[in-house]
């Protein structure tokens, strides 16, 4: 089984999931950040992972438009769905539904929230003076690593039932 994890990390909680993910497999799984490379043809995996984070309350552009762009070979494949996000609750679940399509979430065998993370050493001077006026003073992560755990168990197969 051939996978692969594609995703776009800025500051780097995206790439920290999907690293955690790559990790839970017995194979070598794919790891392309469409911030740095172009995708590769989908039809040498099975399984695939999609995911990105929230900035300014959506998912970055590219994975939305890698979404769209091959929404017909990933409704033929396993697929699975992540987004690393600050927000809680309904807030999280409406970001969720708002970064991928309805056809898309409906196909996935997996769907993450991964909660996130604010990495101010990261961030530009603009980006850290936006998450200062929300009261965030120092670098915090809240990324749910129980929540990737059972995202990959699904994923990949590995919940004997």
């Amino acid at each position: 089984m051939a996978a692969v994890i594609i995703y776009m990390s800025r500051h780097g909680c995206a790439e920290k999931a999907a690293r955690m993910l790559a990790g839970m497999h017995w194979k070598k799984v794919e790891m392309i950040n469409l911030r740095d490379k172009h995708p590769p043809p989908l039809s040498g995996y099975d399984t695939i992972i999609i995911g990105g984070s929230v900035h300014m309350g959506r998912i970055q552009e590219k994975i939305r438009k890698f979404c769209s762009d091959n929404e017909a070979d990933l409704l033929r494949k396993r697929l699975g769905l992540y987004l690393c996000h600050m927000c809680e609750g309904d807030k999280a679940a409406s970001q969720f539904k708002g970064a991928f399509s309805e056809k898309l979430r409906d196909h996935a065998v997996a769907k993450g929230l991964f909660g996130g993370e604010f990495t101010l050493e990261k961030m530009n001077r603009a980006e850290r003076e936006l998450i200062s006026s929300s009261g965030v003073d120092k670098s915090v992560s809240h990324l749910d690593k129980k929540a990737i755990e059972g995202f990959g168990r699904v994923i990949f197969h590995l919940d004997k039932s």
